[in-house]
């Protein structure tokens, strides 16, 4: 069957179509009883609007874009959660895109969004991304765009993030006042800021001790995978039998570490602690639980979106956008990987 139209309700109540398309919104000047009428036959028609026409008119699609590099991470899993409690709210689609961590397929992705005329675009950058003229397309198109956890300092946009760095620095410190003294840091890829900034946190807090930065004790995880992790802590301790601590990136590859040291017999928190980073729900299921930087995902989507929408709300009606940084706290959640302060 066609979709029913407002002229055909209007030619079978004898009035414009104008009137009916009034009535339909409720404006004042249209009177209660054909109001009634007309929604009456409506509902009995099963009316729906036309959503493309609706768009053209208000020039407004009511979709956004959001682009994550990896959906199944639990982090991600959780922004977009936030993100769509709050896009659902506004009457907002949310299509959403998985980078893979590919430049070439973020790049793509962002492409095919412009094209569909998404009124918005939300992106966490995908590790490969060090060219960010795909990003600035959007920004000379007049379309918001706000970026959260992994973005680019140097693109004119608002931003949604953590003090990656200041909560680094508070794992590290916590194993250090524990009582450890070697510490190693699986860190992420060598691109990313938010890898960048951890491995710097925790460099610092060494420095700050008087420890000695030992740049062999730093091993990079280009996944970021659970087989990273057991890899690198089986190399660990075949390299540095004096290891007593090991601030990890992310949680995924801390529990295939955990996991490796516990096969190697070697007792957690007694002889190597172990923090991770992103309070991933398996932290506290596996054995030792797992101490970790608690990473507030579902609040990063609602406040990303949130700022989104503040700006779309200021582009349709004509005002000046006023873009900002949210920065979001962390948390540091202490369980059994380590040891208690004394």
């Amino acid at each position: 069957m066609k979709p029913v139209t407002l002229k055909q309700i209007a030619e079978t109540l004898g009035i414009s179509i104008t009137t009916v398309s009034k009535a339909l919104k409720d404006y004042p000047d249209v009177s209660k009883k054909t109001k009634a009428l007309v929604k009456d036959l409506a509902q009995t028609l099963n009316y729906k609007p036309n959503a493309f026409a609706v768009n053209l008119r208000t020039r407004e699609s009511k979709t956004i874009g959001l682009i994550i590099p990896e959906i199944v991470h639990h982090f991600f899993s959780s922004v977009i959660k936030g993100i769509i409690s709050q896009a659902e709210k506004k009457g907002y689609l949310v299509i959403i895109l998985q980078s893979n961590e590919s430049y070439k397929l973020e790049k793509k992705q962002i492409e095919l969004l412009l094209s569909k005329q998404v009124d918005g675009i939300l992106i966490s950058l995908a590790n490969a991304t060090a060219d960010f003229n795909h990003l600035n397309d959007i920004i000379a198109q007049e379309k918001p765009l706000v970026m959260f956890d992994k973005i680019a300092k140097i693109v004119n946009c608002s931003k949604v993030i953590i003090d990656d760095r200041k909560a680094a620095y508070n794992a590290t410190q916590h194993l250090i006042d524990t009582g450890c003294k070697r510490i190693a840091h699986f860190r992420g890829p060598l691109l990313p800021q938010n890898s960048i900034d951890r491995f710097l946190g925790y460099k610092k807090a060494l420095i700050d001790n008087n420890i000695f930065y030992d740049p062999s004790l730093v091993y990079i995880c280009n996944e970021m995978t659970f087989q990273e992790g057991e890899k690198f802590a089986k190399q660990l301790l075949i390299e540095h039998k004096d290891i007593d601590g090991i601030f990890i990136n992310t949680d995924l590859v801390a529990i295939g570490a955990i996991k490796e040291l516990n096969k190697s017999g070697i007792k957690i928190p007694e002889e190597i602690s172990v923090v991770g980073f992103s309070n991933w729900f398996m932290s506290s299921a596996i054995t030792p639980s797992l101490t970790t930087i608690d990473q507030p995902g579902f609040e990063m989507g609602k406040m990303a979106f949130k700022q989104l929408y503040k700006e779309l709300k200021a582009i349709k009606k004509g005002k000046e956008v006023k873009l900002k940084t949210i920065e979001l706290e962390t948390a540091l959640v202490k369980r059994n990987s380590t040891k208690t302060i004394i």
